[in-house]
């Protein structure tokens, strides 16, 4: 083998068959694969429980052997094969899962090759061992990938965060925003009746005050109407108050995908619009928009129901589910009677540019 031809050639030896036990001993594999999944507790726990199977397979294999010749080969053998491992896993990314298996298997082709180069007696037992541990390599770096699934997760968990914390903050702006304008038009109406007032009891045509006391009431109405969506901003403002919505856009995603998420705005269609303009050919369509005092654990409700239907199991940020939508309207309903639930799905955009390829292809 080229491991005992590099012995004999480096003269590390005297007589490759003398090699006492210390010197022996000195070639004794070690296990041990430094990596990033350690880290994290209970990928540590996977990861130990492999790496002890392999020094236990490293050894059982080691006692195979009846000559300190064979012996340190092996030993020598394993040794390579865990640097070669090593240089596997330092090399591996979240983005290299299949290159880094390929390498894999390219080393243990070359070993294997080695093997039957070299003593025939012992090719049987060093090719089990090398396709044995080629099965637990293989799930050691599958638990250092996942390393690496799980950082990119918490990568984008906090993108996501800072990108809600953001559109909060710009939510929370528009609700001044709306309220200093509500103020500005409770004065105007407030300001108008006084106005109004100050000039009835003077006006002795019935016609003219009739018509002042019409002006007055509807002033009144819109009064109301302000007062009523200071009420909504207050209630907004405080953190839970919100609109569940149910939205679904098959031109972008298929098919009984819909998202169901939850917005804070005064005005929630324009959270829809937003969504129809970021990164998607076509626009949304609402099936329901539902107000709840306390929108996040009515998310969090439905969230938990369809849990099992969620396109992306890993990113819980990710708020798209797979679901008919009978069965969404359905348990919406069961939740909260009075939400309108519209099944229809509009998709125009979407289908006129369906009609649209159809007309071009037919021109062809």
């Amino acid at each position: 083998m080229s491991i005992k031809h590099s012995i004999e050639s480096y003269r590390l030896y005297d007589d490759f068959d003398d090699i006492s036990q210390y010197e022996l001993d000195l070639l004794a594999p070690a296990v041990n694969f430094p990596i990033h999944s350690d880290d994290i507790k209970i990928l540590k726990k996977q990861s130990t429980k492999i790496k002890k199977d392999i020094e236990k397979l490293v050894n059982d294999y080691q006692n195979r052997y009846t000559t300190k010749t064979n012996k340190s080969l092996y030993n020598l053998m394993v040794l390579s094969l865990n640097s070669e491992l090593q240089n596997i896993i330092i090399n591996l990314r979240y983005t290299n899962l299949d290159k880094s298996k390929e390498s894999l298997e390219k080393m243990i082709l070359k070993y294997l090759a080695i093997a039957i180069d070299g003593n025939k007696t012992i090719y049987n037992t060093t090719a089990k061992f090398i396709r044995e541990v080629e099965y637990l390599y293989n799930q050691l770096i599958d638990i250092e990938y996942q390393y690496y699934v799980t950082r990119e997760r918490n990568k984008e968990e906090q993108r996501l965060l800072k990108e809600q914390i953001a559109q909060e903050k710009a939510e929370q702006r528009k609700l001044a925003e709306e309220k200093k304008k509500l103020a500005k038009e409770e004065l105007k109406y407030e300001s108008e009746i006084n106005n109004i007032k100050s000039k009835i009891n003077d006006e002795l045509d019935m016609k003219k005050r009739q018509k002042l006391l019409d002006r007055i009431e509807k002033l009144e109405q819109m009064l109301l109407d302000v007062d009523q969506k200071k009420e909504t901003i207050i209630n907004l403002q405080n953190g839970k108050a919100g609109n569940i919505y149910v939205i679904s856009n098959i031109g972008s995603f298929g098919s009984n995908i819909f998202k169901i998420g939850m917005t804070r705005r005064l005005e929630p269609l324009d959270r829809i619009k937003e969504l129809s303009s970021a990164s998607v050919p076509f626009p949304f369509d609402v099936h329901s928009f539902i107000f709840s005092e306390d929108a996040p654990a009515l998310e969090n409700k439905l969230h938990k129901i369809f849990s099992d239907n969620r396109v992306n199991k890993v990113n819980y940020r990710k708020e798209f589910f797979k679901v008919s939508i009978d069965e969404l309207a359905n348990t919406i309903t069961e939740i909260d009677p009075s939400a309108e639930f519209r099944k229809t799905i509009l998709a125009t955009e979407y289908r006129a540019s369906l009609e649209q390829n159809i007309y071009c292809n037919s021109d062809i």
